[in-house]
């Protein structure tokens, strides 16, 4: 799906300042209740902070026609304090989140693909992310857009949270 093109259901756009809360109620409630991070560590205040994200990177949102944030994305240019396991010459997206009542629609996949067209709109190279391993569901989206594995750049950012990357070379 090019960026001209939507998918049924849903919008995708940049997320405006009325949209943080919601984007950070659903990243952390994405992120806790699916047993990826405890509640309560460090990490939690990065996920709920959807304003600091939009500040310093691209926080994009998939939008119901009643105006309700069903996901997000972050989507950080090379260089930018988002940026992590990306090479120069790639974006990179964090924190995809999709509101537990709207799995299943596609949603996620729709927010990738929004990342992967932004990184070509740039001039970029590809796009490069990390996950965890318990997110399974993520990595058959991942994969079934082309990404690929790429163990060289799995990292902990903190002892005892591994994490995995992907990336898609265009």
């Amino acid at each position: 799906m090019g960026t001209d093109q939507q998918p049924a259901g849903f919008t995708i756009r940049r997320a405006t300042p009325g949209d943080h809360a919601a984007v950070g109620a659903i990243t952390l409630r994405s992120y806790v209740d699916d047993g990826h991070l405890p509640p309560g560590v460090d990490y939690a205040d990065e996920l709920a902070d959807a304003s600091g994200r939009d500040r310093h990177a691209e926080l994009w949102v998939a939008v119901a026609p009643s105006g309700t944030v069903l996901g997000s994305v972050t989507f950080a240019a090379p260089g930018t304090p988002y940026a992590e396991v990306a090479d120069p010459d790639e974006g990179e997206f964090r924190m995809l989140a999709v509101a537990h009542a709207a799995r299943g629609r596609g949603v996620g996949e729709a927010l990738v693909r929004r990342c992967v067209d932004r990184a070509r709109e740039l001039g970029l190279a590809g796009v490069a992310m990390s996950t965890q391993p318990s997110m399974a569901s993520a990595h058959r989206v991942y994969e079934r857009l082309g990404f690929s594995r790429a163990p060289e750049r799995d990292w902990q950012p903190v002892p005892g949270v591994d994490l995995i990357a992907y990336r898609l070379r265009f």
